[in-house]
């Protein structure tokens, strides 16, 4: 088991692989929720995952589909450092505080293992998040929803600081924390689930095709269970001023607005992103977990390393 430290690392950089692969469709789907906003009958200039691809590389090219890209990066190392770093810490410990066994595997421990690690990560990265939506969500020929006019993330970060200070930074951080509170809470209880299973029933070994089956399974469980909060934190990270007061209020105002339907819009292109991309971070965080326990195992002394 690598340490907290390294954990965090491997996560990070695994995450950072991913989100190269997915970004594009992080861009539609962005896109997908904010279009008709507050709107019953709002025109849809993106009909779709693969519309929204071609419509975007049309008119403003790979740029387009890779605004804010340097934002996520940094996000991910922050959220899935902290995700895939402090689960397996909080769960050991709360499991051995409990049952006075760290290998017993309790559902309820593991839920909330990976919601708290993961909401951890959240507010981390909430401002990197808060840019890097605002980024993609601007197009010079088909914009939708508040259009923010900034050069790069750091232009953006200056921007918001000046005009909102800190808090706005932190805007909508709450439902930043709800959305991956709720994908965390399931996407390694999941994960790991799903290995236990494919290796008892079905005899799977230890390898890419086992990492493979496990988190296509929790990409997909972590699609249905995130998206509506997704929604939202992509409205409320969007806005401009006060369009909405909370959660619950955005949450409202889309639902009576548009209809139930509307906290799904771009669930596609979140399946399109979340599959791959829960695909590539697993599979890539159980890779680079083994480089780095093998570079701690040659340099750190068992007492450093319980430090770390």
């Amino acid at each position: 088991m690598s340490t907290t430290t390294g954990a965090f690392i491997a996560g990070g950089i695994a995450a950072c692989g991913a989100v190269t692969v997915t970004h594009s469709f992080e861009t539609v789907k962005i896109r997908l929720q904010l279009q008709g906003e507050l709107q019953s009958d709002a025109v849809k200039k993106y009909r779709g995952v693969f519309h929204g691809v071609k419509v975007i590389l049309q008119n403003e090219g790979p740029q387009g589909l890779f605004r804010g890209i340097g934002s996520a990066y940094i996000y991910q190392i922050l959220l899935n450092g902290c995700r895939l770093g402090f689960y397996e810490p909080l769960r050991t410990g709360l499991t051995t505080a409990i049952y006075g066994d760290p290998s017993v595997q309790s559902l309820g421990i593991n839920v909330f293992s990976g919601a708290s690690s993961g909401m951890l990560g959240a507010a981390a990265g909430s401002p990197f998040f808060l840019v890097k939506t605002r980024l993609q969500s601007y197009s010079p020929f088909l914009p939708v929803g508040t259009q923010h006019q900034y050069k790069n993330a750091y232009d953006g970060m200056r921007q918001i600081y000046t005009n909102e200070g800190v808090k706005g930074l932190y805007r909508g951080v709450g439902a930043a924390m709800v959305r991956t509170g709720f994908g965390s809470s399931v996407q390694l209880p999941t994960y790991f689930f799903a290995k236990r299973r494919l290796t008892r029933h079905l005899g799977m070994e230890e390898g890419p095709a086992l990492h493979l089956a496990s988190s296509t399974a929790s990409g997909f469980v972590v699609c249905c269970v995130m998206h509506p909060p997704d929604t939202i934190m992509s409205r409320m990270y969007n806005q401009t001023g006060n369009l909405y007061k909370g959660v619950f209020d955005c949450l409202y105002k889309t639902v009576s607005t548009e209809g139930l339907l509307a906290i799904y819009k771009g669930y596609f292109a979140h399946l399109a992103r979340i599959l791959p991309h829960t695909i590539l971070t697993l599979s890539l965080a159980e890779q680079t977990n083994k480089f780095v326990r093998k570079i701690e195992d040659r340099i750190l002394s068992d007492d450093l390393r319980s430090r770390l």
